[in-house]
Order: structure tokens, then C-alpha cells, then sequence
């Protein structure tokens, strides 16, 4: 983050040494402290722009006096020795960012704050950094930008870019809606039906691949019979969400009665040791 500051202002950020004040410019903030703080330690002020205003003044002072050791002042070492070396300020201001280390994703996206950002087809299976902002996304690969979007606070939503998405599903990549479908087919109807339902409600049908996947995770973890009850279950309930199917696994909930189904009623088995109506007659 420091160095992406410096980037940003074309400069760089050189560490003070340890147990060396002299590297931490102290005398320069006692100076400081002794001509600007300490005359303004008794003053009171009603605004911030009040305060600004005092040290603007005494600030100009402090620059224009003599120094001791030294000819001149620090005005005339400013005008001779630094302003002549400084760059102009960017346009904009700096905004703090932080970095990300991500994946790819087989649906050509990659997960920031359980939100979903495109990225090229192309960078399928590769790692990419991510540099995020309170605004925007930008996201990097080899050092180049490859892809940016304004930040979203949806959950498990999607910001994709159809430039990104492939112009169509071509044979080499692993995965397709058909195989996915194909794929929950082996394992039931409800498993099928599922499958079927999230790439349905997806503006594109690659956005609901990490869940399809996820459902063929959870068939590894918990098996396929438990996998088809717990997605009879989520469609009894009227949600057809990878989420849902994974909690009723999570919670051993797929055995329990669907919901509008009574349980049968319960009768005791004929057996020789039993006492009938006769017995009291």
C-alpha cells in the first residue's frame, strides 16, 4: 500500500533506520513545536478554519527567519534547492487501496466481499491481482490491467462485462450447461432440476457455473443419494439456491417430511404375544 502511494506521487519511501533519530527529521518537529505549537497553546479557536488560518500565519514567519548555523532561510533553501526538483500533483486525489491475490474462476470471474467481478475468458485457471478501492475494482494480470468495474455491495451478485464472456461455449473448455445438466441426470431428477434452475436465472448461464460445481462438491462430501433428497427438499421449499442445498446438508435435513406431505400414521404389527379385543371378554 505504501508503494502503490509512492507510485501514485512518483516518489519513494526511504525507512528510517532503527535506534537512528537523526533519519526521523525530530529537530525539524521541534522546531515546529517550539515557533508554531507552543505560541498557539493559550489561544482558543471556534472553527478548524480558524486553526488553519493561525499556522498559515506563523508558518510563514517560521520559514522566513534567519536560520543559525546557516546562511539564509528556509524560504530561499525551499526556492534554490527543492522547488525546481518537484513534480506537479496528479489530478486526482490518491485513493487507499488494498491488494488481492485471486483465481479465476471457471465462470470467468473472480470473488471479492461474496460479490462477483468478469474477467477475460481468456484468463480462465489463472491467478490475477486484484487492487480494490472503496469505488472500483480494477484487476491485473502480469503487472497489466485487464479488467475494472465499479465496486458492488450485492451479495452473491454479478458485474460482468459481455466482452469478457466468450462469444460462445466452446467444446475445449471442461464444463457446459448441457454436461452440468447431464451431470445431476445421473444423480436424480431433483439434482437435474436444480442444475436447470440456476443457470435459468442467470443473465448468463457461465455465472451460475460456481454453483453447479459447488452441488458437485457437495456430492463428494456427502454422497449423490443425500445430495438428491437434500435437492427434492430445497425444491419442496421452493428454492432452487446451491446455498440452500448445501445448509439442509450441513443440518442432516434431507431425510425429514416435505413440506404438504403427511406422515403415515403409525400401527402396531400383529405378533402372538399381543393382547386382541378377545383377551377382555
Amino acid at each position: 500500500m505504501i508503494a502503490d502511494l509512492a507510485n501514485r506521487y512518483g516518489t519513494v519511501v526511504l525507512p528510517a533506520r532503527p535506534l537512528r533519530p537523526r533519519d526521523k527529521g525530530e529537530v525539524a518537529v521541534q522546531v515546529v513545536e517550539r515557533w508554531i505549537l507552543a505560541r498557539l497553546r493559550d489561544r482558543r479557536f471556534a472553527t478548524v478554519g480558524e486553526v488553519d488560518a493561525s499556522i498559515g500565519e506563523l508558518l510563514e514567519d517560521l520559514n522566513n527567519r534567519p536560520f543559525k548555523r546557516l546562511p539564509g532561510t528556509r524560504r530561499n533553501a525551499y526556492e534554490k534547492l527543492d522547488r525546481a526538483a518537484l513534480k506537479p500533483l496528479p489530478v486526482g486525489r490518491y485513493e487507499f487501496a488494498r491488494y488481492l491475490n485471486a483465481k479465476v474462476s471457471i465462470d470467468y470471474h473472480v470473488a471479492v466481499e461474496e460479490h462477483f467481478y468478469s474477467v477475460p475468458h481468456a484468463l480462465v485457471q489463472q491467478s490475477v491481482e486484484i487492487r480494490t478501492t472503496a469505488a472500483a475494482i480494477e484487476i491485473l494480470h502480469r503487472g497489466r490491467r485487464v479488467a475494472a468495474h465499479a465496486r458492488s455491495s450485492v451479495r452473491y451478485g454479478y458485474t460482468t462485462v459481455p466482452e469478457h464472456l466468450p462469444a460462445s461455449h466452446r467444446a475445449h473448455l471442461e464444463w457446459s450447461p448441457g454436461r452440468l445438466i447431464h451431470w445431476g441426470e445421473q444423480h436424480g431428477v431433483a439434482c437435474a432440476e436444480i442444475i436447470r434452475r440456476i443457470l435459468a436465472t442467470r443473465l448468463h448461464p457461465e455465472q451460475g457455473y460456481r454453483s453447479c460445481l459447488g452441488l458437485l462438491k457437495l456430492e463428494r462430501r456427502y454422497g449423490a443419494v443425500r445430495l438428491e433428497a437434500a435437492c427434492a427438499r430445497a425444491l419442496a421449499l421452493g428454492s432452487a439456491r446451491y446455498l440452500t442445498v448445501s445448509e439442509i446438508l450441513k443440518s442432516a435435513q434431507e431425510g425429514l417430511p416435505l413440506p404438504g406431505t403427511a406422515s403415515p400414521e403409525w400401527s402396531s404389527p400383529a405378533h402372538a404375544h399381543l393382547r386382541g379385543p378377545k383377551y377382555y371378554s
